[in-house]
């Protein structure tokens, strides 16, 4: 397996990873600020946001990344170059654009959402919070062409180091500005969710700078490159954007397609709840679906989301060279390690939901029930973001548009009537059936395209669904008898239920992938020779 997807993956994968437990760990002060009722507004805004966002920008950054990697691949750093400048000015248009959209569509979206008098929110309440949020749209879009570019010339940690940056201002700014509003100002916790999402806004602001100066860091490297180049190919500026808009439209389908997702449920929900009679509990309910346990669910998911960053330069310059080994060396090592790491994760979060949701939030049957429903649906999740790179590094756009469209048509067609037969986890089932089909379509491409077939691959993921149930029974029993012993009685008590079990699994998962060699097969020589030392396999 390439050093540089390994190396690539891992800084994408820690830096996601701390993004997304900062993403996560805010909340909860932030839950304590404005309240569980409150905190509904916070999605309302964040959704739309999240699809104008992934609209504007989700192609950009691995769009780029693959023309750049397949022309340096060729020795052609000019091309590269001249994609960037011109890149710079469509980005920046494409944030006003997309601004302007999103500001004015907040009350005609927020008219979709409020189905009864009996809900929570008023209409201009979710219109104001939609249009607070867009102002980011401003200044994200220019990060994600700079991104690209860095990432298409294998360097990883911009990326990193600037979402992390961004992550880092914005909660700041959430919880002070949060804080001030409610506790110094005395106004109501509605205001503070206004000002919290206006908080995406100024973190943008912080990753451009961070950005820029890992752009004057390398700007000697590439100016050497650029030098030594031919000069550009006589690609036009118009071919040059009709091959990237061909990347794009797929990579902005797997951009886009979760908060599609989200966004079905978040325009029927509230009408299918109120169909049944639960149109008093449904901006809650809908609320511990697509933000609170969402923001749980998707940290497994980073894990794959790293991988796919990763995996698209290294795969295209593996089919720009004809290497047929060296995709599938790739393929099998990013298959097992995903999963590797993603199921126990997942099985986790559904043995510890209400301790988890207890800890994070408050405690609430119906919270920690709605967690452990949609847990599983973490791996389809991930399978489908990677599944969609490999797709994305061989060229086969067209598989990534049509399976993505079907499995959300599914969900649309779905969504309702599951909704009214099972209520939330309807909309769960529906969610994971749409993606069930888009993964299993992408799988079946993919053996079909590169003959894929990997024995010692099933062999090793039978051995890890194994480790994984005795993993699991050794946690279900170790939290039986601490809940036995005492029942969680608050949020602290939660939280070192959750670190014992934690520690336990972490414990009986990783004796029996060091003992088996597993683990060492996996992550590589410098993890034998560590393990060799303390008696492990090899």
């Amino acid at each position: 397996m390439s050093s540089n997807l390994v190396k690539g993956t891992a800084i994408l994968t820690i830096g996601l990873f701390l993004s997304k437990a900062l993403g996560l760990l805010y909340v909860i002060p932030f839950y304590a600020i404005v309240g569980e009722e409150n905190i509904g507004l916070y999605q309302y805004a964040y959704i739309p946001y999240n699809l104008a966002l992934a609209v504007a920008i989700s192609g950009a950054p691995l769009a780029i990344s693959k023309f750049i990697s397949k022309y340096n691949a060729m020795g052609d750093y000019a091309t590269g170059r001249k994609l960037m400048k011109s890149g710079m000015l469509v980005m920046t248009l494409s944030g006003i654009l997309s601004f302007l959209v999103l500001f004015f569509m907040a009350e005609p979206i927020a008219h979709l959402v409020r189905k009864s008098d009996d809900q929570i929110f008023t209409i201009e309440e979710i219109t104001s919070v939609i249009r607070w949020v867009s102002f980011a749209l401003l200044a994200v879009p220019l990060m994600s062409i700079v991104r690209g570019y860095l990432q298409g010339n294998q360097k990883f940690e911009p990326t990193s180091v600037s979402q992390l940056v961004e992550q880092i201002v914005r909660i700041l700014v959430v919880l002070i500005g949060g804080f001030i509003v409610v506790n110094v100002l005395d106004l109501s916790p509605r205001t503070a969710v206004n000002f919290a999402v206006f908080a995406a806004f100024i973190g943008a602001l912080a990753g451009l700078v961070v950005l820029y100066r890992y752009w004057m860091k390398y700007k000697p490297e590439f100016s050497k490159l650029y030098e030594s180049s031919p000069p550009a190919s006589n690609v036009t500026f118009l071919d040059m954007y009709k091959e990237v808009i061909g990347y794009t439209i797929p990579f902005v389908l797997v951009g886009v397609i979760n908060p599609l997702y989200q966004f079905i449920d978040m325009i029927t929900f509230n009408g299918a709840m109120y169909s049944i009679g639960l149109d008093t509990v449904t901006d809650v309910y809908l609320t511990m679906l697509n933000f609170l346990t969402h923001k749980v669910v998707m940290i497994p998911v980073m894990v794959a989301t790293g991988f796919s960053m990763a995996l698209i330069p290294v795969i295209t310059g593996y089919y720009t060279k004809n290497d047929q080994k060296g995709i599938t060396r790739s393929l099998d090592q990013t298959f097992q390690i995903m999963l590797y790491l993603t199921v126990p994760m997942v099985l986790g979060l559904i043995v510890l939901s209400n301790e988890i949701y207890t800890f994070l939030y408050s405690k609430s049957l119906v919270g920690s029930g709605i967690l452990a429903s949609y847990a599983p649906v973490a791996i389809l999740f991930g399978l489908y973001s990677v599944t969609a790179a490999i797709l994305q590094g061989i060229d086969r756009h067209k598989w990534i548009v049509f399976t993505s469209l079907t499995g959300l048509l599914f969900k649309m067609i779905l969504n309702i009537p599951l909704i009214k037969l099972f209520e939330v986890n309807g909309a769960i089932a529906a969610t994971a059936i749409g993606y069930a089909i888009a993964v299993g379509i992408n799988i079946y491409v993919i053996s079909r395209v590169l003959h894929y077939r990997s024995r010692m691959v099933f062999r090793r993921l039978v051995l890890i669904g194994i480790f994984n149930v005795i993993m699991f029974i050794a946690v279900h029993f170790t939290l039986k008898g601490l809940l036995a012993f005492s029942p969680v009685g608050g949020k602290m008590q939660a939280l070192l239920y959750v670190m014992i079990c934690a520690f336990v699994g972490v414990v009986v998962y990783g004796a029996l992938s060091l003992k088996s060699g597993l683990a060492q097969k996996l992550f590589g020589d410098r993890l034998t020779r560590i393990t060799k030392k303390f008696g492990f396999g090899g």
